[in-house]
C-alpha cells in the first residue's frame, strides 16, 4: 500500500462512538467547548504538537494542520449507541467528570446526542444492565441493523464521511479461533450460524462499519478488528482500521519510563502494577472474565521493550519457570474514587555488580480526562489515513493505543516504546503530507 499525499477534506465528518459513557462524553464536551471558545483541548496531539519537515537551513516545525488537511473540530458532528437510553448531556451528568460550570454551556448541543438503541449481548458484559438494546435474530442481523443505522445517520446528519469509534466497555476475552476468524468468509458463515461465543458484539460493529466504509476504532482491549478476518475486510473495503486500547495513565507511563532502563541498560527483577479505578469502566472489569482481556493488553507493553532474550543478563531474572523478570498487573474496582484513576508502580531494578535499587510510580490521574484527547486524535487521523488511500492496521497510530496491533500470524512483534511509536506517527504525517520520511531526532 503505496502512502500518498492526503486529499482535502469535504463536508462534515460524523463520528459515531459505541458507549456514551464517560470517555466519550468527555470527548464531546471537550470538542463542543473547544468550537466555543470556552476551553483548551490540552493533550490533543493533532491540536498541539508541531512536527519537523526538512533539513538544515528548509528545517520547520508545524503543526499537523499545516502539514496535512486535518478535518476542524467546527465539522464534526456527533452521534452514539448505548445500551442506557440517556442523552450525552444526562450521560455527562451521571459520569461526574466534568463540573457543571463546563457542561451547562453546552447542554442543548449534548442533549441533542441521543444514543441509537446498542447491539448488545449481556454475556459479554454481564455488570451492565441496560434497556436500550436491539432485538437482533442472530449476529448477523445485529450487524445488518447497525449498518442501516450508519446509513440513516449520514442521510440525517448529511455528513460527508464517518469513523466509528469504540469507547464502550471492554467485552469477555475472545481467543482468537482460526476456524472463525481465520478468513472473511469463515466470520461472515459464523455471524450467519449465529456463533455467539466466537463473535463478540463488538465484531458486528466493526463489520458494520467497514461494510459501510467507515474507518473503525477499537478503544478497548476487545479482540475485535485484531483477526485475520477483519484485516481481510479492511484491505477489501480499503479502510483504515486500528486498535486496542487507549494509553491513557499506567501504560502510557510503562512506554515511556521502561525506555529508560532499556536504554540505561540497567537491570529488572520485577515491575508490579495496580490501579484502583470506580467508573463504569472498574465496575465492568471487576468481573474476571473481562478483567482477562485488559490483563493480556497490559501485560504485552512490558514484554516488547525489555526483552529477556535479547538481554538475559539484565532482563533474565525473576520467575524461575520462564527465567525473566516477574510482570504483575491488577485492576481493582473502587468506587469511592469513580473516574480518578491511580495507578500505582513498584519497580524492582538492579545495577552495577547487581546491587538492587527500587522505583516507585504513583500516577494520580483522571481516567477520562486523559482518554478525550486520544478518542480525537484517532478519530482525526483516521479520517486522514483514509483520504491518503491508507488502509487495513494503522501501525502509526500505536503511540495513542495499549496493545498495538500486529500480524502476529507472521511472528510481527509490536512496537511499544513510546518514543519509536512517536517516529512512527511523525513519519506517516510527513508522507500523508506529501513530505520526506526520516529518523532524525529533534
Amino acid at each position: 500500500m503505496a502512502t500518498q499525499k492526503a486529499e482535502a477534506p469535504k463536508g462534515k465528518l460524523g463520528v459515531l462512538v459505541v458507549g456514551l459513557g464517560a470517555v466519550s462524553t468527555t470527548f464531546m464536551a471537550g470538542v463542543l467547548a473547544a468550537r466555543k471558545g470556552l476551553a483548551k483541548p490540552v493533550g490533543s496531539m493533532t491540536q498541539y504538537d508541531k512536527i519537523r519537515i526538512g533539513r538544515g537551513e528548509d528545517k520547520k516545525y508545524l503543526h499537523y494542520k499545516d502539514i496535512v488537511p486535518i478535518a476542524d473540530l467546527n465539522d464534526i458532528v456527533f452521534g452514539a449507541w448505548d445500551v442506557y437510553p440517556e442523552n450525552a448531556f444526562e450521560s455527562a451528568v451521571n459520569a461526574e467528570v466534568l463540573k457543571a460550570k463546563d457542561i451547562l454551556p453546552l447542554q442543548a448541543e449534548l442533549e441533542a446526542i441521543k444514543p441509537m438503541k446498542a447491539a448488545f449481548d449481556k454475556n459479554y458484559a454481564k455488570r451492565l444492565d441496560g434497556n436500550n438494546v436491539k432485538d437482533c435474530k442472530d449476529r448477523w442481523d445485529m450487524a445488518e441493523q447497525l449498518r442501516e443505522d450508519i446509513r440513516n445517520f449520514k442521510k440525517e446528519t448529511g455528513v460527508d464521511r464517518v469513523v466509528v469509534l469504540w469507547a464502550a466497555s471492554t467485552e469477555v476475552y475472545v481467543p482468537v479461533n482460526d476456524e472463525v476468524h481465520g478468513t472473511l468468509e469463515a466470520l461472515e458463515a459464523a455471524m450467519k450460524a449465529d456463533d455467539k461465543e466466537n463473535i463478540a458484539p463488538s465484531m458486528c460493529y466493526a463489520y458494520a462499519a467497514l461494510q459501510e466504509g467507515c474507518p473503525f476504532i477499537m478503544g478497548a482491549p476487545n479482540t475485535t478488528v485484531d483477526i485475520p478476518a477483519m484485516w481481510e475486510l479492511a484491505e477489501k473495503t480499503k479502510m483504515p482500521i486500528a486498535g486496542k486500547d487507549f494509553k491513557t495513565g499506567q501504560t502510557l507511563v510503562k512506554s515511556g519510563f521502561a525506555p529508560i532502563i532499556g536504554t540505561r541498560c540497567l537491570g529488572l527483577n520485577g515491575w508490579f502494577s495496580t490501579n484502583i479505578l470506580g467508573n463504569r469502566d472498574g465496575l465492568v472489569l471487576d468481573e474476571p472474565a473481562n478483567f482477562r482481556t485488559k490483563e493480556v493488553s497490559k501485560l504485552s507493553t512490558l514484554e516488547s521493550i525489555l526483552v529477556p532474550e535479547e538481554q538475559p543478563d539484565l532482563y533474565g531474572h525473576g520467575n524461575d519457570e520462564d527465567t525473566q523478570y516477574y510482570h504483575k498487573v491488577r485492576i481493582n474496582y473502587y468506587p469511592p474514587r469513580n473516574d480518578n484513576k491511580e495507578g500505582w508502580d513498584n519497580i524492582d531494578i538492579f545495577g552495577w555488580m547487581g546491587y538492587p535499587m527500587q522505583i516507585k510510580i504513583n500516577f494520580l490521574c483522571r481516567d477520562s480526562i486523559l482518554a478525550a484527547p486520544l478518542c480525537l486524535d484517532l478519530v482525526l487521523l483516521s479520517d486522514l489515513a483514509m483520504r491518503a488511500g491508507r488502509y487495513g492496521t494503522q501501525r502509526f497510530l500505536s503511540f495513542f493505543l495499549k496493545s498495538p496491533m500486529h500480524d502476529y500470524t507472521k511472528g510481527e512483534v509490536p512496537v511499544n516504546h513510546l518514543f519509536q511509536q512517536y517516529v512512527m506517527l511523525k513519519n506517516a504525517i510527513r508522507e500523508m503530507g506529501g513530505y520526506e520520511a526520516d529518523e532524525e531526532i529533534d
